[in-house]
């Protein structure tokens, strides 16, 4: 999962049916972001060698390159938005401690658990956000945020426990880099706001990507001896393309037609489709507390998009 928050410019003259395609594409990239868990699942089963930082390497410097080269494509000047010192020590930033996170955290939950519980566990991350906010910048906490920040406390406590409070259905581990993923959504959500403002989230993701990627090199650059299995670059392609490249333009190109706010609760449609095919194709079995959890925790996070529709002064009352 990749969050971009981005304004962009809306054209009044939208029809209902370009809202609804749009709607449709920004539901299915969400969809194909559960999906590429599921692969990621299926790669780490293939091989022990096959290590969430061998594949956070490869997809995000193979991706960032990729979305470069379609930034220059559309005339977005990639490499002059990284002559500007601050623009680009604030895209470095992003990738390290908002891309990074993200990505790598979240794939050690999907290869110590499942893509489910790694999805689900990442939909904290608004409160996260939402608790930064509130400390720096004095935001005032809404009771409909309160009361969403419990619901999602107690559906993470139901999804560690089963509903069981004697022990953890789930190992401290997986929910130590769940929760650190989530984290990861908030930077990730935090950092690039100021430069999303000035240059096209094309080139702040594709060096962002770029930057995280050189960085895991550098800290672990030795690079497994990967089995000659086909399947390992069939499913490595499809994390890469269905899990990034293709889903990010969808979400993108979206937000031209639709609100930021319909777009983020589409993004249930991502839990959805990674708990329904671990179910399906990796035999996962969830317990009714599971699906209790689950669904309180992504509802909770739906529910901080909810904002109370503002009162038309100027309409006349007949």
């Amino acid at each position: 999962m990749i969050i971009i928050v981005e304004k962009q410019g809306r054209n009044c003259m939208v029809t209902q049916k370009q809202r609804r395609l749009w709607a449709f594409l920004a539901a299915l990239a969400c969809v194909m972001w559960g999906i590429s868990g599921l692969f990621a699942k299926a790669l780490f089963n293939i091989s022990p060698e096959i290590t969430p930082m061998w594949l956070s390497q490869i997809r995000m410097v193979t991706s960032g390159i990729v979305l470069i080269i379609l930034a220059g494509i559309v005339g977005q000047k990639p490499f002059g938005t990284m002559k500007n010192k601050h623009d680009a020590w604030v895209i470095i930033a992003y990738g390290i401690f908002g891309l990074l996170p993200v990505q790598l955290f979240y794939f050690i939950v999907v290869q110590k658990a499942n893509a489910s519980i790694a999805t689900i566990l990442q939909f904290v991350g608004p409160f996260f956000v939402m608790g930064y906010l509130a400390i720096t910048h004095k935001q005032v906490m809404r009771k409909l945020d309160v009361v969403a920040a419990i619901c999602a406390f107690i559906g993470v406590v139901l999804l560690a426990t089963h509903g069981n409070f004697n022990h953890f259905a789930i190992t401290p581990d997986v929910l130590f880099w769940g929760l650190l993923s989530a984290v990861g959504v908030a930077t990730n959500t935090l950092i690039p706001i100021s430069v999303l403002k000035r240059v096209s989230s094309l080139v702040v993701t594709g060096w962002g990507l770029i930057s995280a990627g050189i960085c895991l090199m550098i800290v672990h650059p030795q690079m497994p001896k990967i089995s000659s299995d086909p399947r390992v670059w069939f499913y490595t392609a499809a994390v890469i393309i269905i899990g990034t490249i293709i889903p990010f333009q969808l979400m993108t190109n979206s937000l031209r037609f639709i609100k930021a706010s319909t777009a983020s609760l589409l993004d249930a449609f991502e839990p959805f489709s990674a708990t329904v095919g671990s179910v399906l194709v990796f035999g996962l079995v969830m317990m009714p507390m599971d699906w209790v959890g689950s669904i309180l925790v992504v509802l909770s996070a739906m529910a901080l998009n909810i904002s109370p529709k503002k009162k038309d002064k100027n309409k006349i009352h007949q």
